[in-house]
């Protein structure tokens, strides 16, 4: 099943405007900051909110119009969702969680028990299948819920920020867990996160959404290739940076000169420059990089097998460098280094 919406929701003072499809097959992951209304969207398509315009459609039937007075109730749309807190109905216990949407649909007890008790087994779950939610680990409750979304046999699977409220280790399990899901699973995905590692790990492809409305699409190379917001540039490492060119050189409001190999129009200009781009050094180097700055250590974040270093200084970057790099120079916060980028990897143009 298709997914095709093109919609606005307003609550309150937010509004939420938003035109996009995911097709059969592929995971698209909704990427945004906290208030983008990433979850506000997913409520929709699940018929939890009903819209105020447009239209949302599932597999060619409408599902939403609002000035057609068209609304499919939340559990005829087809959909299986996953929420953030997993959601799970705490009185009762794992396996009737995993059975209660065979039930709803009129699945006869026996029937449903047998079908969730398969589910529980597969997904690891079958050693605590009568104990209730509390008793679990926030790892064991999203097993319970994804096993729960499933069990109906959905055509479209919703992913509200499945990972958010779980620990590092966690994360990693239920990561696991959800890709080998969504490599099997024959319908639409539709995941909403914050976090760039959910999508990186599970998306096909991306659309971000900042205050209400898609601002950038495509796959996770593509996007993070070219930013077109500090929130992407943010979510990529990118460093996107504001400046004034004199047709030769370019300066920041703070008057910290960069030098570009490609001469950029006199005005506003926006510079990016790739963490993979930024060298670190102890002493001030010499040769050929043409920009060196002088910045102090804020943070250090591992990702993906590689320290990103946060520096706040003549310039704020973020340098992203190997570990061995980083116990090489004794990176620590508080530190002073030199921060250098060569002129053909400052990628500047007019705003």
């Amino acid at each position: 099943m298709s997914i095709d919406v093109a919609a606005r929701l307003q609550r309150g003072d937010f509004i939420l405007n938003v035109e996009f499809q995911a097709e059969v097959g592929e995971t698209v992951a909704i990427l945004g900051p906290n208030g983008s209304g990433k979850s506000s969207l997913l409520r929709a398509i699940s018929g939890l909110l009903p819209i105020s315009a447009g239209t949302i459609t599932i597999d060619g039937k409408v599902v939403d119009d609002h000035y057609r007075q068209i609304f499919v109730r939340p559990e005829k749309r087809g959909l299986g969702v996953v929420f953030q807190d997993g959601a799970l109905f705490e009185h009762l216990t794992v396996i009737e969680n995993v059975e209660f949407g065979l039930r709803s649909r009129g699945m006869k007890s026996a029937s449903a028990r047998a079908a969730a008790t398969i589910l529980a087994e597969q997904f690891d779950i079958g050693e605590f299948a009568h104990r209730h939610p509390a008793s679990l680990s926030g790892g064991q409750r999203q097993r319970v819920a994804i096993a729960r979304a499933l069990a109906t046999s959905p055509t479209v699977l919703l992913l509200d920020e499945p990972t958010s409220a779980l620990d590092a280790s966690s994360k990693i399990e239920v990561r696991q867990l959800l890709r080998s899901i969504l490599e099997k699973f024959e319908g639409t995905r539709v995941l909403v996160t914050h976090d760039p590692a959910d999508a990186h790990s599970l998306a096909d492809r991306i659309i971000v959404l900042e205050d209400g409305r898609i601002t950038q699409s495509g796959t996770i190379s593509e996007v993070t290739a070219n930013p077109r917001s500090a929130y992407v540039a943010n979510l990529a490492g990118t460093n996107l940076i504001s400046a004034m060119s004199d047709g030769d050189l370019l300066r920041t409001s703070e008057g910290t000169v960069i030098v570009a190999s490609e001469r950029v129009s006199a005005g506003e200009a926006l510079v990016a420059i790739l963490p993979s781009a930024v060298a670190i050094h102890a002493q001030e180097p010499h040769g050929s990089p043409r920009n060196v700055w002088r910045a102090s250590v804020k943070s250090v974040d591992e990702f993906a097998g590689r320290l990103r270093v946060h520096a706040i200084g003549e310039l704020d970057l973020v340098a992203e460098i190997t570990p061995a790099a980083g116990a090489e120079l004794a990176i620590a916060v508080g530190n002073e280094y030199f921060f250098s980028v060569k002129a053909t990897e400052v990628h500047a143009e007019s705003r």
